[in-house]
């Protein structure tokens, strides 16, 4: 009864706060993410009011928040238009691997890392938030804009590349021999490839099955679906966040706007409690010791994204405020970098408390970029599908 009490006290002063600096981050017209960010620093372990009986609610709730982020942007797009857009993109894929991960490889070589840590940093470095960034394109009205298919298709194939780096880290980081490396990369891979190749195929008749007129049960039986394939995603080494984003392509048309708008103030509850499990997650401790490397690294690889978003826009045909925007959306790190830190950073030293720093740093720094970049001129809207 008393845990409950807590619990119950803990969640009410943290949802809030975050009504606080929401409000205010709307005042000065900002995404609220970076305030959120603070909040979960100072609400975490060694911060000025940890809540520890919230910790599994928030934790949970992180999970979830990143599927409905990734779920309400993939319903912004159609499917075939999607594939086409990957298709154009495999050589802004190529360009993000080369830029982002080789600043993470020198670092951890010039850090003295093993060749496990070296992997681990250049995983790191490479891969954005899918999560922030969805959260991003919506808080600063970009969905419609003509960079996002870019920015989206750079963002599924870092998740399709990490479906392979992810099992081959923690075979190599527990110690497994090669060939037990590979099958895990194999398996992910061939994984990834059949769920696309299902939604492609079959996706279509989704919307027929999970139509209705009731509002409740579209999104019961829309949230259903959704965290199930999440699970399964996960089950087989596949991003989450991929598994929602192909149910979102799937629907189409009515039942894709009305899906939207029924889950819209779940999706904002739980991105909220999302971003402040990351701020959670850090320890202020943590943070001071390698901040000046973490500041070294993040500063590099802010430049190396904003040329990774800036080439994949350019192959759109964007022009330079476009190519500005894609760029900075892209620099901030996560939810992945956070995931790698878990599969090595306990064997690596440093490794952990520099990750940890450099996630935190280009998380609250990323948005404030792209606001900066500028707000764009009012595109028509996409009709879904």
């Amino acid at each position: 009864m008393r845990h409950t009490i807590t619990l119950l006290l803990e969640l009410g002063l943290i949802l809030t706060a975050l009504s606080v600096l929401g409000a205010a981050a709307r005042r000065l017209s900002l995404s609220p993410v970076p305030l959120y960010l603070l909040a979960g620093l100072a609400l975490g372990e060694g911060g000025v009011a940890p809540v520890p009986a919230a910790g599994e609610f928030v934790e949970t709730g992180a999970a979830i928040g990143v599927v409905l982020l990734l779920l309400t942007l993939g319903l912004q797009f159609s499917l075939p238009e999607f594939t086409g857009s990957m298709r154009r993109h495999a050589p802004s894929a190529v360009v993000d691997l080369v830029l982002n991960a080789a600043p993470g490889a020198v670092g951890g070589w010039l850090l003295g890392l093993d060749a496990i840590g070296v992997l681990a940093l250049a995983g790191a470095t490479y891969v954005s938030s899918s999560g922030i960034v969805a959260r991003l394109l919506a808080d600063l009205r970009r969905l419609g804009n003509r960079e996002t298919p870019a920015i989206l298709s750079v963002l599924v194939m870092e998740d399709i590349v990490m479906a392979a780096y992810l099992p081959l880290l923690a075979v190599l980081a527990a110690g497994g021999a090669w060939w037990q490396a590979v099958l895990g990369v194999m398996g992910a891979v061939g994984a990834v490839l059949a769920a696309f190749a299902a939604s492609y195929r079959w996706g279509h008749h989704l919307g027929r099955l999970l139509s209705h007129p009731d509002d409740e049960q579209l999104m019961l039986r829309v949230l259903g679906l959704t965290l199930s394939v999440a699970a399964l995603a996960e089950l087989i080494h596949v991003s989450a966040a991929v598994g929602a984003f192909l149910v979102g392509l799937c629907l189409t048309g009515e039942s894709a706007d009305r899906a939207r708008a029924v889950l819209r103030p779940l999706r904002d509850l739980f991105s909220a409690v999302f971003f402040l499990a990351i701020g959670l997650s850090v320890g202020p401790d943590d943070l001071v010791p390698l901040l000046p490397a973490a500041l070294a690294l993040a500063a590099v690889t802010a430049a190396t994204k904003l040329v990774t978003g800036w080439y994949a826009a350019a192959r759109d045909g964007i022009g330079r405020r476009g190519r500005l925007r894609a760029g900075t959306t892209l620099i901030v790190r996560g939810e992945f970098s956070i995931v790698i830190v878990g599969l090595a950073g306990t064997l690596q030293g440093d490794l952990a408390p520099l990750v940890t720093a450099y996630v935190f740093v280009l998380a609250v720094a990323g948005p404030f970029l792209t606001r900066l970049a500028g707000t764009p001129h009012r595109a028509p809207a996409q009709a879904p599908g």
